[in-house]
C-alpha cells in the first residue's frame, strides 16, 4: 500500500480512484434538464472531444454511462481501448455532466491522485498491454472488465511529484504534438500534389480528344452480398468480405477484410480477381465514389454489397479508368449525385456510374498516361512512407515517455527528461 511521504511505492488504482462511481450531478438536474451527450465516434486518439451534442435527461437516464467534470472516460471494447484514447474531461459539459456509450469506464480520482497523472497512467503500455490480455468476450466484442481497473497496480508518489509529472508530460506531449500536426499537414500537401497531377493529365486529355460518358466502356457494373461475418480479418486459407477500407484513393488494400464463417457457404461468383475496378457504392459523401484496381492477389476474398464491381471493354485499361475517376471533375460529379438521407452515408446508384465522362484516347495513350502518373506518383509514394514512419515513431516516443514518466524513471524536477 501506499505510505504518505514515500518516494515511490506500488498500490492498486482502487485506493485513490473511484471506478464507475454515481454521478449526483446528474441525479440533481431537473428531468427535462438537456446535457451533453458522448457517443464513442466522438472521442479521438488525440485527446480532442467532440461535446456539441446535446440530449434530455430524460432520455439517458437509463441505458447509458454518466460522467461529470474531472472524470476520465476510458474505453472497454476492442479496438478502442487499445488504441489509447482514455480523455479527462475538464470542462465543456452542459450543466457539468454528461451521458454517453455504455462502452465507457469511469475513473474518478480521489484526493490524493492528480486526475492528470491518472489520465496518463491510462495511456501507459503496462495499462493497455495488460489491459489487453483481461479482455473477455468472443472476437471483436472483448471488453476490459472493471475489476482489471481497480486492480491494477500502479507506481504512487506525493501530489506535488505527480503534479511535475503531469506538467512535464503536458509540455512534451504538446511538442509531439505540434510535430505530429506538421507531418499529417505534409502528407495533406502529399496528397494534393498526387492530385494536381492526375488533374494535369486528365484534364488535357479531355480538352484535347474530348470525352465520352463511362458506359461506353462498361460491360457490366455489379454489387456483391455482404453476410454475417466475424470481426477479425481472414486468414490465407479462409475466405473473407472486403471492407470499405480496402478501398483508398486508387489503391487496393486486400487486408482490409473480415472472416466469413466456417459454416456459410461463399457465393465464389463474388470472389475478388486481378484486374477488377471496384468503387465504392455507399460511403461518407467525401469518401463515396473511391476507386481502386485489384491489382494482387486477393486470398479468397469477397466483394460486399457496399462496393461496385465495374466490368470493362477490352478498349479501357481498369487503371486509367481509375484514374480519371478520381480526377477532381468527376469527384465533383460523384458529390453532387450521390444520394441519402444521412450526412454519414451516402450512394451512388449504377446509372451515375455509367454517366461519369472519361477522356476518349486509344489504348496506347492510355497506358503511357498511366506509367507516367505512376512514375511522378513513386516519388510521393516514398515521401508518404518515410512521413508515415515519422508518425509511428513519434507516436512510439510518446508511449515511452507516459511509461517511463508515470514509473518514476525520468528526472522530471530538472526538466531534462533523462531516465535514471
Amino acid at each position: 500500500t501506499y505510505r504518505r511521504g514515500d518516494q515511490m511505492n506500488r498500490a492498486r488504482l482502487r485506493h485513490f480512484a473511484q471506478i464507475n462511481p454515481p454521478s449526483p450531478a446528474f441525479d440533481r438536474l431537473p428531468h427535462d434538464a438537456e446535457l451533453t451527450f458522448l457517443p464513442m465516434e466522438n472521442i479521438w486518439p488525440d485527446g480532442r472531444l467532440d461535446l456539441s451534442q446535446r440530449r434530455p435527461k430524460s432520455s439517458v437516464t437509463t441505458g447509458y454511462t454518466r460522467f461529470q467534470h474531472g472524470d476520465i472516460l476510458v474505453p472497454k471494447i476492442s479496438p478502442t481501448f487499445e488504441a489509447s484514447r482514455s480523455v479527462l474531461i475538464t470542462d465543456g459539459l452542459l450543466n457539468g455532466v454528461g451521458a454517453g456509450t455504455t462502452e465507457l469506464h469511469i475513473l474518478r480520482a480521489g484526493p490524493e491522485i492528480e486526475p492528470r497523472f491518472l489520465l496518463y497512467v491510462t495511456h501507459s503500455h503496462p495499462f493497455l498491454k495488460m489491459g489487453e490480455a483481461a479482455m473477455n468476450g468472443v472476437a471483436g466484442q472483448k471488453r476490459v472488465p472493471d475489476d482489471f481497473i481497480r486492480n491494477f497496480l500502479i507506481d504512487i508518489t506525493d501530489l506535488e511529484e505527480q503534479r511535475r509529472i503531469a506538467d512535464f508530460l503536458d509540455h512534451e506531449i504538446r511538442l509531439i504534438g505540434r510535430m505530429n500536426s506538421l507531418l499529417k499537414r505534409m502528407l495533406g500537401k502529399l496528397t494534393e500534389r498526387e492530385q494536381a497531377l492526375i488533374d494535369l493529365e486528365i484534364v488535357r486529355l479531355s480538352t484535347k480528344y474530348g470525352t465520352v460518358p463511362f458506359r461506353r466502356a462498361i460491360q457490366r457494373i455489379e454489387q456483391g452480398i455482404s453476410p454475417q461475418c466475424d470481426s477479425v480479418p481472414a486468414q490465407e486459407h479462409e475466405w473473407g468480405v472486403l471492407k470499405l477500407s480496402s478501398i483508398k484513393r486508387g489503391s487496393f488494400f486486400p487486408e482490409e477484410n473480415k472472416r466469413l464463417p466456417e459454416e456459410v457457404t461463399p457465393d465464389q461468383r463474388y470472389e475478388v480477381r486481378i484486374g477488377d475496378l471496384l468503387v465504392t457504392r455507399a460511403n461518407t459523401p467525401e469518401l463515396v465514389g473511391d476507386v481502386a484496381v485489384v491489382t494482387h492477389n486477393t486470398r479468397r476474398l469477397l466483394l460486399p454489397d457496399l462496393i461496385y464491381r465495374v466490368t470493362l471493354s477490352q478498349s479501357v485499361l481498369p487503371e486509367f479508368a481509375s484514374l480519371a475517376i478520381m480526377s477532381s471533375h468527376v469527384r465533383g460529379i460523384i458529390r453532387a449525385t450521390a444520394r441519402g438521407t444521412s450526412q454519414s452515408m451516402v450512394k451512388l446508384r449504377g446509372e451515375d456510374i455509367r454517366e461519369w465522362p472519361i477522356p476518349k484516347v486509344d489504348k496506347k495513350l492510355q497506358i503511357e498516361t498511366v506509367n507516367k502518373i505512376a512514375k511522378q506518383q513513386e516519388s510521393i509514394k516514398t515521401l508518404r512512407h518515410k512521413i508515415m514512419r515519422q508518425l509511428d515513431l513519434l507516436d512510439e516516443r510518446r508511449k515511452a515517455l507516459i511509461t517511463a514518466a508515470v514509473a518514476g524513471q525520468i528526472d522530471v524536477a530538472t526538466a531534462r527528461g533523462s531516465i535514471r
